[in-house]
């Protein structure tokens, strides 16, 4: 067994206990997250069964992924990282979820692609729940307005939200406001929780956790 799928098992174990403490009955999925992971650290992981990975950048995960799911076509790929509008095509054809929709122009772009490709990833709102000027993401306070707008102008059928809460606070506020906040919108999903704090996010909530260093070690 090696080191990465052995940490694997510890955090599917955790996650089923925190699930298990907070009395959750529904699933709690993990998008392993396994960016600047080359393909043959990634492989073992997959061998012992992950099938939902998390990637930040387009262009990276168009170099190892295409051939891994050619091997494993059952994995479920996720966009967790921010997309520019002149990325939005890539983005269509190689994801099956992209997590960071936060304007208009990103919207309206994955519209329209996932029209021209025939093909609609399901897609989650990230939201800037502090309001932190250098983190992507909508403020809180148009989070529901702009949910309606991605349904209603654009034909996007949001399935979640997203947040990454700031480095240096309590997480728990944070997951607590998306929760609400997901409430207001009228949204299932929550995708919350990392390798510090994933724990705390099922507490929440969450309904996928993003863990990465946690399963891959250190970057």
């Amino acid at each position: 067994m090696t080191d990465a799928v052995a940490r694997l098992e510890e955090v599917r174990a955790k996650i089923e206990r925190a699930a298990r403490d907070a009395n959750r009955t529904d699933e709690v999925m993990l998008v392993a997250v396994s960016k600047t992971f080359e393909a043959e650290a990634i492989r073992p992981v997959l061998d012992a069964g992950q099938r939902v990975f998390g990637e930040n950048r387009v262009q990276e995960a168009q170099g190892k992924w295409p051939a891994l799911r050619e091997a494993f076509p059952d994995l479920e790929l996720h966009l967790i990282g921010p997309l520019q509008s002149n990325k939005a095509k890539e983005a269509v054809a190689l994801f099956d979820v992209i997590e960071t929709i936060d304007r208009e122009k990103i919207a309206a772009e994955l519209a329209k692609e996932m029209e021209r490709q025939g093909k609609h990833p399901r897609v989650y709102v990230q939201v800037n729940t502090g309001l932190e000027d250098q983190k992507a993401g909508i403020d809180p306070r148009e989070t529901v307005a702009f949910v309606k707008r991605c349904r209603e102008t654009h034909g996007l059928a949001i399935d979640g939200l997203m947040a990454i809460p700031p480095a240096d606070e309590n997480p728990g506020p944070h997951f607590a406001l998306l929760e609400k906040l997901a409430r207001e919108a009228g949204v299932e999903k929550l995708s919350m929780g990392m390798s510090g704090d994933y724990e705390t996010a099922i507490q929440f909530g969450a309904t996928s956790v993003r863990v990465g260093s946690a399963i891959f070690g250190s970057r």
